[in-house]
Formats: C-alpha cells, sequence, structure tokens
C-alpha cells in the first residue's frame, strides 16, 4: 500500500458554547471527500488534539471513522504514544497513524529510529512519521530518512521540512518503493510534487479541495504547464492562510462561508485578526474566479 493523493488534516469546529461542533465536522469531512480527497487525518495538529478532552477526542474520532466506513476512504490519525496506537487497534477504518518526530528532546537522529522502531513494533496500525523539524527541533538527514524508510511497520512521511534545500532533492531522488512520501508545507506543495512527491497532506485544503486534487493530478500525469500555474496560485492562498498561526485563518474562512458555527479556536491560540481573514478570502475569490 502506497498512500497516494490529498488527505485533508481536519479542524475540530466548536459551536457557540465551545463545544465540538459534530454535525459541522461531518459535514466538512464528506465535503473533502466529494471533492476528490483520497482521504482525511483525524486529531492531527490543525484539529487541536491538545486542547481536546479525552470524550471529545473519542467523539471526533467517532464522528470521522463513520465517515470514512461509509464512504470507503482512507483515515490517518494523529497518535504519538504506544498507549494511543494500541486504542486504534480497535477501531478497522483507520489506515495509519501519523506520528511526530520526538519534539524538544532532539534525540539525534539514531534515537529518532530507535524510537519509530519502538512505535511501529508496539503498533496494531502502520506509521507515518510527521517530519517538522523547524516545530521539533530535530534535523533528519537523507540518509536518515531513508533508514526511516526502512523501517518494518512504516509506510510514509509527512515530509515539512520548512523548504527545499539539497536535502529535500537528495532524499527524493532516491525513495523506497512502496514508501510514501506526502507533502506537508501547504505553500510547497507544488514543487514537491514536481520532485517525486506521492500526494500532499495540507490544511489549505479545506477551502479548496478540488483544486489541490487536481493540482496532485496534474503533476502526476505530467501536466506540467498547469501544475506550475494552479501551484503558483494556491502558494499565495496558502501563504494567507498561514498567516497567523494554523487553524485560526481557516477557520475564520470556513466561518465566513457558513460552514462552521464559529471560527473559535481554543488557548492557547487565538482568533484570526479581520485582516488576515479578509486577505484570504481575497486570494481565495481571486483563485475560484480563474480558469482551471
Amino acid at each position: 500500500m502506497t498512500l497516494t493523493g490529498l488527505y485533508v488534516p481536519l479542524i475540530t469546529p466548536f459551536d457557540a458554547s465551545g463545544a465540538v461542533a459534530l454535525d459541522a465536522l461531518t459535514l466538512l469531512a464528506h465535503d473533502a471527500l466529494d471533492a476528490g480527497a483520497a482521504g482525511l487525518v483525524a486529531l492531527g495538529t490543525t484539529g487541536e488534539p491538545t486542547s481536546l478532552s479525552g470524550e471529545e477526542r473519542r467523539e471526533v474520532l467517532d464522528a470521522l471513522v463513520a465517515v470514512c466506513r461509509t464512504r470507503r476512504a482512507r483515515l490517518l490519525v494523529g497518535a504519538n504514544s504506544v498507549e494511543a496506537l494500541h486504542a486504534l487497534g480497535e477501531r478497522p477504518e483507520v489506515t495509519a497513524a501519523l506520528s511526530l518526530v520526538p519534539p524538544f528532546l532532539r534525540p539525534g537522529g539514531a534515537g529518532v529510529l530507535a524510537y519509530f522502531a519502538h512505535l511501529a513494533k508496539a503498533s496494531p496500525v502502520p506509521l507515518v512519521v510527521y517530519h517538522v523539524p523547524y516545530r521539533t527541533g530535530q534535523q533528519l538527514s537523507a540518509d536518515e530518512l531513508r533508514r526511516l524508510a526502512d523501517l518494518p511497520g512504516v509506510i510514509g512521511i509527512k515530509y515539512a521540512a520548512g523548504g527545499i534545500d539539497t536535502g529535500t532533492v537528495d532524499f527524493l531522488a532516491d525513495l523506497r518503493p512502496g514508501f510514501a512520501v506526502l507533502g506537508g508545507e501547504d505553500p510547497l506543495i507544488s514543487p514537491l510534487l514536481a520532485l517525486g512527491a506521492h500526494g500532499a497532506i495540507v490544511a489549505s485544503a479545506h477551502v479548496a479541495t478540488a483544486d489541490f486534487v487536481r493540482l496532485v493530478e496534474h503533476w502526476h500525469t505530467g501536466d506540467l504547464a498547469r501544475g506550475r500555474s494552479l501551484g503558483h496560485r494556491l502558494a499565495g492562498l496558502s501563504a494567507a492562510l498561514f498567516a497567523e498561526p494554523n487553524p485560526a485563518v481557516i477557520k475564520a474562512v470556513l466561518h465566513a462561508q457558513g460552514r462552521i458555527p464559529t471560527a473559535a479556536v481554543r488557548l492557547p491560540l487565538l482568533a484570526a485578526s479581520p485582516d488576515a481573514a479578509r486577505r484570504a478570502l481575497g486570494h481565495l475569490f481571486e483563485l475560484t474566479s480563474l480558469p482551471t
């Protein structure tokens, strides 16, 4: 199984009372799949999982499991401990766990490899490694990434290295068969696909899902002119959506569209500023006004 295509890491919408708006979440999930997404991500960082109670996390996962069961779609679930991984074994709808490189400690490449070997051995589901060094503080070389790909039970990586450098080019030039690279840096999805990424996990796709689906298809089918053009336009949208801490601006846009009941986020995040929301809506309007 090689993961390909677009995966949407869903927000957690809240209602006016501050509770999780499960009906809105379910509609967002169906909207993403209706627009062509290959699957969804539950309880990723975009979903503010650390601000949710244990019961809320279960409710969110129950809702998205139900959608993916009905739609026969793939589901990745954020899980960063043996305990969290064990719980996924009770849910046959889960395709894989999305597991973060250990943050803050900076254990070195050998420590990261030992950590994921331990998680993969204990996990009842395959792992997708989430590599985002500017947040975790842990850099990994192309060789270390390939050694991660060789671990039994590790089937892919969400690659969000903060830029494209020689290490990125080196890594993507020599991928292991069956190991999926899913771009996780929203403004850089197009060049990552051009270099050989199999797909993307992008929060920006909440508001332009079909366009991101087309972007992946353009690069996979070799339609370079359309891939470049659409990629540039989507990069501008993504930059606007990430102008303030994610997912505040995305929630503001979704609320303005009437798709979620409030634009609320939970502390330590703050709601998006009106200017950031207006700029993102402007980029979205320009995108939808142009021919595909």
